[in-house]
């Protein structure tokens, strides 16, 4: 920017910071002030003299975009690059185990039924225990299996020793019970972070659960690694899930994250305004582009769990995957935000290889 004193007054000029990206302003106390811009570069460091008595001369560095260049300039959360910079980790600390005192993370997954979805989610988790050096062990019963029979394999795989992370894939069959089985896995091995236990712990301040679900836990962690600030700031959790929602609002409130967290849900009224008001916006509630670009606030940082499928007759599976946020509006108006897919997806997995370290590490208290 050119910053030029067109004013023959003899006043002085204050230097005030505005806190929309990028701008600079200056007020006069008498005067206008003319500002040009300068080159097609939207950063440049310029000396400013102001008529003052005596004169003062400030040095400005100035960001000036237009709205086509804000929009580009939006960052995209890669939750696929972070979720590998996880499992390249948690090789690292897999290999030492070993070597260290021969133990080998575990982790079983059961599943119960024939959705090709779930099968899909269980073929990737065992692929994902593979590239890591996590051995993994599965069952796989049939829709019309007796509950009793699922207990008896959590039954089992919480007294094996080798098993160090119990993972039951949901939905089940409408026929059991999920708080029953979900409450039968040992807390110690719960790596999905689904136990009463574990949630109450979450719930309460100086409490530290053994275990945080997976998809929020997932969401905090690409905050941190891409540097965002959660202490102080305003956060809006789409959605109210037991798996997501209500855990993610947990995870921003305490275990030293600090935000301020309102929750919206399909009885919240006005919606599009409370969403406005956040800094952060994790939705995780289903709804394909829900989220309009005219809800979110100037420079917000946009979480999307949704991964939602649409029609497409371009696409050659028939359909495309897009999230609870309108993407192309979002990106417009965000600082940040995950794209669907290839944002939160990875992380969910990348965490529950987390977990199943973590308490391998925990019940043999390897360092």
């Amino acid at each position: 920017m050119n910053l030029a004193d067109c004013s023959s007054h003899s006043a002085t000029a204050r230097l005030l910071h505005f806190g929309s990206p990028g701008a600079i302003y200056l007020r006069r106390f008498v005067g206008s002030l003319h500002v040009g811009r300068c080159g097609s570069n939207p950063t440049h460091v310029k000396t400013l003299r102001l008529r003052s008595n005596p004169p003062k001369t400030l040095t400005v560095t100035a960001a000036m975009a237009s709205e086509a260049e804000l929009a580009a300039s939006a960052k995209i959360i890669d939750g696929k690059m972070v979720a590998k910079e996880i499992r390249d980790e948690i090789t690292t600390e897999v290999s030492r185990m070993k070597d260290a005192i021969g133990v080998v993370p575990g982790l079983a997954v059961m599943l119960i039924g024939e959705r090709k979805d779930s099968a899909t989610y269980v073929r990737n988790k065992k692929k994902a225990c593979e590239s890591v050096g996590i051995n993994s062990f599965e069952v796989r019963l049939p829709e019309d299996s007796a509950e009793t029979e699922v207990l008896k394999f959590i039954s089992d795989f919480n007294d094996d020793p080798a098993v160090h992370g119990i993972l039951v894939q949901l939905p089940l069959p409408k026929h059991m019970n999920e708080q029953n089985i979900l409450n039968a896995v040992s807390i110690e091995k719960d790596v999905d972070g689904f136990h009463p236990l574990n949630i109450g712990r979450l719930a309460m301040r100086g409490r530290e659960p053994s275990f945080v679900p997976c998809t929020p836990k997932g969401c905090i962690e690409l905050l941190h690694r891409y540097g965002f600030q959660i202490k102080g700031k305003k956060a809006v959790v789409i959605g109210r899930s037991n798996i997501v929602g209500m855990p993610a609002a947990l995870l921003l409130q305490v275990l030293r994250e600090d935000a301020t967290v309102t929750i919206v849900h399909s009885r919240t009224q006005n919606p599009e305004q409370i969403v406005k008001e956040a800094d952060i916006v994790i939705s995780a509630v289903g709804q394909p582009d829900m989220v309009r670009g005219t809800w979110l606030k100037p420079g917000a940082v946009v979480i999307d769990v949704g991964i939602n499928p649409v029609e497409d007759a371009t696409c050659p599976r028939g359909y495309r995957l897009v999230g609870d946020v309108c993407y192309e509006e979002a990106r417009k108006v965000v600082s940040a935000i995950t794209p669907v897919p290839g944002g939160v997806g990875p992380m969910t997995i990348a965490m529950l290889l987390s977990n199943t370290l973590s308490s391998a590490k925990r019940i043999h208290n390897f360092q």
